[in-house]
């Protein structure tokens, strides 16, 4: 009995851990999900220090000439105490000298031999960078389930961290099924196929962060089958694309029960692609999708990006959307929660014209898709859609609402 979307996702969620971690140098934790909360040993800055290059002033001194006989640059230790009838002229970085109220600009000071002429307004803390306003020692500044970009490591650079612990890459396999299919590298006879289905996976699982394998292209037998499972059951993700309908060699879902796979749910609710199951041979996540190009294409932005974003340890692995307007009147069959693929303008989102399940060039136009409900039948040009990106990620902490209604 086929499920719900939701329903279909939830199970994944629920039955989903994230994988184990590692330590990398920080240089080599781009893109990884951080393991543990990160906190802060000491202040950031680490004491008050100025701003700008200026002029370290007394606010009482406004409007006046002030001696300045005394020069401060980054790496210094102040000597004297600031009073009040004299400047002290230093440079960004440099540590604020004791007595010190605010910084002049130098841009804003008129000089005189040895005295300076301040402004006639001077704000007290003016360009003073205090120390602990960016980090506070004993606070987190990288949380758990976070992904590590090159801002991050700016910020474990700050705190003297050279590595981190992180989850290690996910691992994931993928071969494809039929007899009439062939790899794109061999030749074929005129009632065979290509394999787009398989270096697409692979392509699309690298894109995410994984760590991909080829196991190769199983024959319409359940020894094949079994032989290609048992290569790739050290995966943390196991791929494949067809044999998972009702036809007379429709052995996939069949080769995988006798190696102990649980499986979770064998239908989904969804055009196209109704025919995709999700299960597991012990630690190992299995999801069968449809061996046409675009109806897999579909559910794996929908299912396989699901679970490997919740098993990456990503807080954000729920599904986000952008709502926008959809470009030109857009006629439905209704009846079934349906994807709709379309390019997203950063203004509005136009659906493909032509999308059939079999097809492969719409997948390369595509940037987008919405996910309609039964009971809709039309859209009017400007009305409301909310779009689930494709290509680049958008996730969220929290589960929402994703489908056009």
């Amino acid at each position: 009995m086929a499920i719900s979307i939701t329903e279909a996702l939830d199970i994944i969620y629920q039955n989903t851990s994230a994988v184990s971690t590692e330590i990398l140098p920080i240089e080599a934790s781009l893109g990884r999900i951080v393991a543990e909360d990160y906190i802060a040993k000491f202040d950031l800055p680490g004491f008050d220090n100025s701003a700008m290059d200026g002029y370290a002033v007394k606010c009482a001194d406004a409007g006046k000439t002030v001696d300045c006989n005394e020069v401060l640059y980054a790496g210094d230790t102040p000597k004297t105490n600031l009073k009040q009838g004299c400047a002290i002229k230093i440079m960004t970085g440099a540590p604020i000298p004791e007595g010190c109220e605010a910084i002049v600009p130098i841009e804003k000071i008129k000089i005189r031999g040895n005295q300076v002429m301040l402004p006639a307004s001077i704000e007290n803390g003016a360009h003073i960078r205090h120390a602990g306003e960016d980090i506070k020692n004993g606070i987190p500044y990288l949380h758990k389930g976070e992904k590590v970009n090159a801002y991050s490591i700016a910020l474990l650079a700050s705190q003297g961290v050279t590595h981190i612990m992180v989850r290690r890459k996910i691992k994931v396999s993928v071969f494809g099924t039929g007899d009439e299919l062939r790899s794109h590298f061999e030749k074929i006879a005129p009632h065979q196929l290509y394999n787009s289905n398989t270096p697409m996976f692979l392509a699309r699982a690298e894109e995410l962060g994984c760590e991909v394998r080829y196991i190769g292209n199983s024959g319409d037998s359940i020894d094949s089958l079994k032989k290609m499972i048992a290569a790739a059951i050290d995966s943390d993700i196991i791929l494949t694309s067809g044999g998972v309908s009702m036809g007379d060699k429709d052995f996939t879902k069949e080769a995988f029960g006798e190696l102990g796979m649980k499986t979770h749910f064998s239908q989904v609710e969804i055009k196209p692609g109704k025919p995709t199951s999700y299960g597991k041979i012990k630690e190992s996540a299995i999801v069968n999708l449809p061996g046409n190009p675009l109806a897999s294409m579909v559910n794996y932005e929908i299912f396989v990006c699901a679970l490997i974003a919740k098993m990456s340890g990503a807080n954000a692995h729920y599904h986000g959307t952008i709502s926008t307007q959809i470009a030109h009147d857009y006629q439905l069959r209704g009846g079934k929660y349906t994807a709709c693929l379309g390019y997203f303008d950063g203004t509005s989102f136009a659906p493909l014209s032509q999308q059939l399940p079999g097809m492969v060039s719409p997948m390369h136009k595509a940037n987008a898709m919405i996910i309609t409900t039964p009971n809709l039948k039309f859209l009017q040009k400007g009305s409301t859609v909310k779009i689930i990106p494709i290509g680049w990620n958008m996730h969220r902490c929290q589960k929402e609402d994703f489908f056009t209604k």
